[in-house]
């Protein structure tokens, strides 16, 4: 069967989780709304994915601690509803009953009036928490052209990572034998000992069989849940349910060394491993492909600077095989293997190494920082070291089991117990007037 020259397709992003394995940088915002590579969100990838793939009717339902999420979509993503196109934030309204969502198809069926609203062909559900490309409409096509009830995207995966997934077993067309939502030991796949063939997270539904599997599951009890309930309900039947091979989407512009490139960013050693991709020599995960741009909000801030080149008193402004941001200032300091987001501000004769710096942290003179995890609008004081004796870390701060270093986001509300002095420093004076401090 060809595909349709223009399916009427809409997206449901689901951006409602807790993200509670990538704690604290989750202490107080939802996952997708955590920065990433700098000047982006975990969940403008998959916008981007849409957006570039042509899918312009999106919703994205939230849930827990949405304010930040909520804030950086509407400064970040506008569409052109004058002819349909959108981006639509859509908060947990508990349209059936008095419950939050209690699974990801309980969020969609109570949001079904948004579907029925639109009335598409086709309903892609999607989760916001993955860093990724992916050209959509090649799985479209491919779900049109099996006359598929339901399809799945699917990646290898190693057998040990495969145990946090849904993994699938398959027939050499795609469709779908079996399905297990995150097994204790994975079948692995054909011909490949060491990895399973596993859920991204990532589907296709024909829009009137998805509603005819939630208003079913609805009125069962059951977990709610897609990989639990939906998806092993539809493959024991009679539905036709297919996986889409990730391994072979092909984006524009993209090497063969990236494609297949797919990072679950839910651990903080996951989180940290694929942000240090991006400021290699040569990263896996290309932020510079003109054929696939990747939109987030716009900063007004000034140009990244470096000031001091080295001469007298020996202070140089540098940084190498970084990622700096706009608005930071390398004031007689060295940043080196490192990400900075917009407005970090790093004084003279401080040291930054294999860390990720996020907006308006300030690194005090002398200080020391690696291999280590700086939340928003910290101040690390002048002389301090982190990262160099992790037991003493682990009294002040969070250490991740491979001894990476987080340091929360500096609440208002926690600035405010410290007195009025610390509040006035940390909210007024982000950025000092003298470039030799």
């Amino acid at each position: 069967m060809k595909p349709r020259a223009n399916p009427s397709i809409m997206a449901m992003i689901l951006a409602g989780g807790k993200g509670e394995r990538l704690f604290p940088l989750t202490e107080v915002r939802a996952k997708p709304a955590v920065q990433f590579g700098g000047k982006y969100r975990i969940i403008d990838f998959v916008l981007n994915n849409m957006v570039n793939s042509g899918i312009y009717k999106i919703k994205v339902l939230t849930q827990f601690k949405s304010n930040s999420l909520i804030k950086h979509l509407s400064d970040a993503w506008h569409m052109n509803r004058m002819v349909g196109h959108y981006i639509d934030l859509v908060p947990a309204q508990m349209r059936t009953g008095s419950d939050w969502y209690q699974g990801t198809a309980d969020a969609i069926f109570q949001n079904m009036n948004l579907i029925y609203e639109e009335s598409p062909e086709y309903v892609a559900i999607f989760g916001g928490d993955h860093v990724y490309k992916m050209e959509m409409r090649q799985m479209l096509d491919f779900h049109i052209a099996r006359r598929a009830d339901l399809t799945i995207s699917v990646i290898p995966a190693p057998l040990e990572q495969a145990k946090s997934l849904g993994v699938l077993e398959v027939e050499p067309s795609g469709r779908v034998l079996a399905f297990q939502e995150k097994p204790e030991n994975p079948k692995p796949m054909p011909g490949d000992p060491t990895r399973a063939l596993a859920s991204m997270g990532n589907y296709v539904f024909t829009a009137e069989v998805l509603r005819d599997v939630l208003l079913e599951d609805s009125g069962r009890d059951t977990s709610h849940d897609f990989g639990k309930d939906i998806i092993p309900a539809m493959v024991k039947g009679d539905s036709r349910v297919f996986a889409y091979n990730f391994a072979k989407n092909q984006v524009p512009g993209m090497s063969e060394r990236e494609r297949g490139y797919w990072r679950d960013v839910g651990t903080i050693e996951s989180f940290y491993e694929a942000n240090m991709d991006l400021r290699s020599v040569s990263p896996i995960f290309n932020l510079y492909n003109p054929y696939w741009p990747l939109r987030t909000a716009q900063c007004y801030s000034a140009p990244a600077k470096f000031v001091f080149a080295g001469e007298g008193d020996k202070r140089r402004g540098e940084a190498i095989d970084s990622l700096i941001s706009e608005g930071c200032v390398i004031s007689g300091s060295r940043v080196r293997n490192s990400i900075l987001s917009p407005n970090v501000f790093v004084h003279s004769y401080a040291e930054v190494t294999d860390s990720i710096i996020m907006s308006g942290v300030e690194v005090g003179r002398g200080a020391k920082v690696r291999r280590a995890i700086v939340d928003k609008y910290h101040k690390i004081l002048d002389g301090e070291i982190i990262g160099y004796d992790l037991k003493r870390d682990r009294e002040k701060y969070f250490v991740s089991d491979s001894g990476i270093v987080v340091i929360a986001k500096k609440e208002l509300h926690t600035l405010r117990r410290l007195g009025p002095v610390a509040v006035a420093s940390e909210s007024l004076s982000q950025f000092p007037q003298s470039e030799g401090q």
